[in-house]
């Protein structure tokens, strides 16, 4: 428990002051509604329910306030960039932005749950207080602004009116249809079955929170919830008044209470992220407009499309991702894809597999299932936003880090394994990292034999170098048939792996995490290890669980320090 504490204690310490700062929105607004006397006449005909609608409506502007900022990529490089210094705890907080992003999503729907519910009771309790069975007091102040000089409380005027139509000829009631209708959209095509199965939906929903956010400022113009005005309370007394309503048009002491509705507020909370966002937008349109020269396109056997880009004043960071546009395939559509060159080279790359729509569509842009390349210029235009930087850029700042990878993950972790071989081949260049363990789980090492020839690759020439110890490959291959498994036995005895072709050999099955961190650790019992994942949530839960298990309760001990690849 200790060292999950040691390890998540500033994701801990984030979600309790976001929870702490949405219950003392919730709590303070509930408690304003509930007790102050500009609103008491407004508590008699509806109860609780309207400090419940209110407090929601807090929170519901709160996190909208917060939505915008974990997916403005340029501030979160930005942000990246400084904490450099501050060490890399508050960095793993910044590549945890979509699950931040995820949260404040959730706290978004809970709270406007609320206020849905709430409000649509407000309704109801609005119009029965036009019924002679509400009582009297309920029946004046529903009476109220028949003449012209009365303002009313009561928006639903007489008895008759439909509730349903009263919802949607309003401000409040048709605005409050649109950002529900757009919320639900954004949530459910968010779900993980959505992304994957059709990504271009997920992409395209997503871009409701536009809607919704131009309902959300109009929503409050409505003015549904009213109060009494401060000039009226001066004049009209509510904890006397209250008692001796018969009275009103003769006391002096009781004139008519005068109301008015809440001023709109939600634009005051979104103003700044959302002006934040569009400079967010310029960048990327100023970007888009920039010129990417493809100066070489290779199909490999295994379906994989290998994209060589020159851009002006591009620079990269090892393990960074870029999103890529191709205006023949979307006009609109973005899709991120992660840098499999090394900052060392003259230019970036990136290896594209068929996984969707767009993908499959930008194959055929590129005439690569045919395998007949256009020239170079005759290729369509792809346009490139980034780079952003990603949790694997901090295999560098650890003595000891363990890459592992899962399948597609390995991209990532082509472009470190790359700029590793770059370093060490410079002798100018002072290294902190000494020691790297690679792992890659794999079912089918022939769809990825690009990695594999790197792999080879890298090894031959660390092998030149003298630097045999400096790579560490564990390749365990999870999916083979009963031919592989001969072809397998007959050449277990060569130098050469039979299915990578490198020197250290390929493990059958699943790794055990138990063992190999029991491993790590007694290898390096006093380092700190910095652990980076791409892969499956499934694999990443159990990865993170052993970083947590084999940590050190003595801070001089082992520490590692998990990091998972998200974009």
């Amino acid at each position: 428990m200790g060292c999950w504490i040691l390890n998540e204690k500033l994701s801990v310490l984030l979600l309790v002051v976001w929870l702490g700062l949405n219950l003392y929105l919730f709590i303070d607004t509930f408690h304003w509604y509930e007790d102050e006397d500009a609103y008491l006449y407004t508590r008699i005909m509806l109860g609780s329910a309207l400090a419940w609608a209110r407090a929601s409506a807090t929170c519901l502007n709160f996190n909208c306030m917060l939505i915008l900022l974990p997916v403005s990529r340029n501030l979160i490089s930005f942000l990246r960039g400084a904490s450099t210094r501050c060490g890399g705890a508050l960095r793993r907080q910044l590549d945890k932005n979509i699950v931040f992003h995820k949260m404040v999503a959730y706290g978004i729907a809970v709270n406007a749950t609320i206020h849905i519910v709430a409000h649509l009771i407000n309704i109801e309790r609005y119009h029965r207080s036009q019924s002679k069975e509400a009582g009297e007091l309920q029946n004046k102040l529903s009476a109220l602004g028949k003449n012209s000089h009365e303002s009313y409380l009561n928006p639903i005027r007489t008895y008759e009116t439909n509730t349903t139509e009263e919802v949607l000829t309003t401000i409040a009631g048709v605005t409050g249809v649109v950002i529900t209708v757009a919320l639900i959209l954004i949530m459910t095509s968010s779900t993980e079955l959505i992304r994957r199965s059709s990504y271009e939906v997920f992409w395209y929903t997503h871009h409701l929170f536009v809607v919704f956010f131009i309902g959300l400022i109009f929503h409050g113009m409505g003015q549904l919830v009213r109060g009494q005005t401060p000039q009226s309370l001066l004049l009209h007394n509510v904890t006397y008044c209250k008692d001796h309503y018969l009275e009103w048009e003769k006391a002096t002491q009781c004139p008519l209470p005068q109301f008015s509705g809440n001023r709109p507020v939600a634009w005051k909370w979104i103003l700044s992220p959302v002006v934040l966002y569009i400079c967010e937008r310029i960048i990327r349109f100023w970007r888009f407009r920039q010129e990417v020269v493809i100066t070489k396109v290779v199909m490999h056997s295994s379906g994989v499309l290998e994209l060589h880009m020159k851009k002006s004043g591009f620079k990269m960071e090892p393990g960074q991702y870029i999103f890529l546009q191709c205006s023949s395939v979307s006009q609109l559509e973005w899709h991120p894809f992660t840098l499999t060159s090394a900052p060392e080279e003259e230019f970036f790359s990136v290896h594209i597999r068929v996984a969707g729509d767009w993908t499959a569509a930008l194959f055929k842009a590129f005439e690569a299932e045919e395998k007949a390349f256009r020239e170079l210029w005759m290729l369509p235009r792809l346009a490139v936003d980034g780079p952003y930087g990603a949790a694997t850029t901090d295999v560098f700042h650890y003595q000891v880090s363990v890459c592992i990878a899962a399948g597609i993950g390995v991209t990532p972790f082509a472009s470190i394994l790359k700029s590793i071989w770059y370093k060490c081949c410079n002798p100018s260049t002072v290294l902190t990292l000494q020691k790297v363990y690679f792992y890659w789980i794999c079912r089918d090492p022939s769809a990825f034999e690009w990695f594999a020839d790197l792999l080879s690759f890298l090894e031959a020439k660390m092998a030149e170098k003298g630097k045999n110890d400096f790579l560490s490959y564990h390749i365990f291959l999870t999916g083979w048939d009963e031919s592989q498994a001969t072809h397998i036995a007959l050449h277990y005895d060569d130098k050469m792996d039979v299915i990578t072709g490198l020197r250290q050999k390929t493990f059958y099955g699943r790794p055990n995490w138990d063992t190999e961190f029991k491993q790590l650790a007694e290898n390096h019992p006093s380092n700190s290890i910095g652990v980076f994942f791409c892969g499956p949530k499934t694999l990443s839960k159990i990865l993170q669980k052993m970083c947590n298990s084999y940590s050190s309760a003595d801070p001089r001990g082992v520490q590692f320090h998990y990091n998972k690849e998200s974009f």
